[in-house]
């Protein structure tokens, strides 16, 4: 069955007070629709608007999350910077300083690496409960 096309023709003009218009901005801002109009023509025709839902765990463990990615990606690319600077070291005393290195940058990985599993364990406990 084909859909009949119709042309919206006819225009309504509505005034509202500026706390009208922002309490009816934060209103259509809850839902799917992408434009105010199309919201609008759903409350005036009572049919069904769907409201979007935000889960504040997930989001705050998604904020957390990146935090932890790009400073493991630091530490990764410190780490990176130490091993190629030992494959270029040709004489024994030139790796001792970056060894000292090698140690400080491999605990901070380890300990980020930690710091991700107590998060992933965090949240997992929350979401099974």
């Amino acid at each position: 069955m084909k859909k009949e096309k119709t042309s919206r023709t006819r225009v309504v003009h509505v005034r509202l007070t500026p706390g009208e218009y922002q309490k009816l901005q934060r209103e259509f801002q809850k839902t799917t629709c992408r434009k105010l109009s199309h919201y609008l023509r759903h409350c005036l025709l009572e049919r069904p608007v769907v409201t979007t839902y935000r889960n504040t765990s997930l989001d705050d463990f998604i904020e957390e999350f990146s935090l932890l990615r790009s400073e493991l990606n630091r530490i990764g690319t410190n780490y990176n910077q130490v091993v190629k600077k030992l494959h270029a070291l040709k004489r024994i005393e030139d790796f001792k300083p970056w060894l000292s290195a090698y140690q400080t940058d491999k605990i901070t990985l380890l300990e980020a690496i930690a710091a991700i599993e107590n998060h992933l364990q965090k949240a997992a406990e929350s979401w099974l409960q």
